[in-house]
């Protein structure tokens, strides 16, 4: 589903990330990131320790936990809302494990979620989460970093689902003064593998796009761009969904402008 619709989208991709049940009325955030212009939401489901995310996504995922947001919680917010854009869940191994890969994905299925990020999960220990996400309709996308080698970048390309998740740089997920030139090359490594399988799947380039010119810029070589820290940053200093889903409409203008 995701794949197919972002095919069919006919331009640069745009998906912004928010913490789940990070404010009363979370999903009117996501409803202004529709209107914005986003092609697919990612929603992130709070966890204790958050080992890829810098700052802001560790705060609101706190800011989550504390006011007592569960997975099911976040799951029954959403259970029969339709924004008319996939949206694709992003978690921990631990919350996977906790239920079990089939019942983990089929709860996520019948909350509306047609795709799943996993990003702590090794490509190596990947076998029964990729069955499992197949069998309940999830596309599980897979990630890959700058310096991921040929061999593994090849079995990424391979078996991701959906899109495949570019990393523009080592370290954590957060705002950045500036996109990695590193990053473009991954990009274009991604497809040369895609290619070699005779896909087209999009690759979208995320970790650190904070402005309206980054998502411009990375959106050059990539199919499309992932914003979450600097969305995030906004709602916990108390922006409203206007006012968020106003910025993220920059983004959306620059990336189509090709600024």
């Amino acid at each position: 589903m995701i794949e197919a619709r972002f095919r069919a989208a006919g331009r640069k991709l745009l998906m912004p990330y928010l913490t789940g049940g990070l404010t009363d009325g979370w999903v009117e955030y996501l409803r202004a990131f529709v209107e914005a212009g986003a092609d697919a939401i990612e929603v992130g489901l709070p966890f204790s320790d958050p080992t890829l995310d810098g700052p802001t996504i560790q705060e609101a995922s706190d800011a989550a936990l504390a006011r007592g947001t569960t997975v099911r919680s976040v799951l029954a917010d959403l259970n029969g809302l339709d924004l008319g854009v996939p949206l694709v869940a992003s978690t921990y191994y631990n919350l996977v494990a906790h239920d079990g890969p089939e019942r983990f994905c089929a709860a996520l299925r019948d909350a509306g979620f047609a795709g799943l990020i996993v990003p702590d999960l090794p490509l190596d220990e990947a076998g029964e989460l990729i069955t499992a996400a197949g069998a309940a309709g999830i596309e599980l996308a897979l990630l890959a970093s700058v310096v991921t080698p040929a061999p593994r970048l090849a079995l990424i390309a391979e078996r991701s689902r959906g899109f495949v998740y570019a990393v523009s740089l080592m370290g954590t997920t957060g705002e950045r003064h500036e996109v990695d030139a590193a990053s473009a090359a991954l990009v274009e490594r991604l497809k040369a593998e895609l290619a070699k399988s005779g896909t087209a799947r999009p690759v979208l380039h995320g970790f650190g796009i904070t402005t309206p010119e980054h998502a411009a810029r990375a959106s050059r070589a990539a199919d499309g761009v992932i914003v979450g820290a600097a969305l995030v940053r906004r709602v916990l200093d108390g922006a409203g969904p206007e006012e968020v889903g106003g910025y993220l409409a920059t983004m959306r203008r620059a990336i189509d402008q090709g600024a």
